[in-house]
């Protein structure tokens, strides 16, 4: 009997939120004994999706995570209904240095799996990503 562990967030748009959602996710990785590297990589995903959030989701209040934990995947998504994002900046291959949000983007890319961008000035954005343990 594998443990799943789903939780919803609903956060206010502020600096604040980004390390509490992250001590969450660390406290869930801990609690279903997932592998400290494996974690970690998910840990900078997920902080640099919420950090895309609060400097970037303009209109926004709050914002939402849903993290979906179990011993062998998570699923996380961030989601906003913010003023939206480029999403060719975000697909960038190499980000410049002076573009923070790109560099942002690309390092959720990076340590993710199936990773899904949506983002419109009507709805908001969606940033969705997976990874699997070993």
């Amino acid at each position: 009997m594998s443990m799943r562990m789903s939780v919803r967030l609903n956060l206010p748009r502020e600096v604040d939120s980004v390390p509490a959602v992250r001590r969450l996710l660390r406290c869930a990785l801990t609690i279903l004994r997932v592998d400290r590297q494996a974690g970690a990589d998910l840990e900078i995903a997920l902080t640099e999706a919420c950090a895309n959030v609060v400097h970037h989701a303009t209109g926004a209040n709050n914002f939402e995570v849903h993290l979906d934990v179990a011993q062998d995947r998570c699923s996380i998504d961030v989601v906003d209904d913010g003023a939206g994002f480029d999403l060719t900046e975000a697909s960038d291959t190499s980000p410049s240095s002076d573009s923070e949000r790109g560099r942002g983007l690309f390092l959720i890319r990076a340590l993710g799996e199936n990773v899904r961008m949506q983002s419109s000035a009507r709805t908001g954005s969606l940033i969705h990503f997976e990874k699997s343990f070993a």
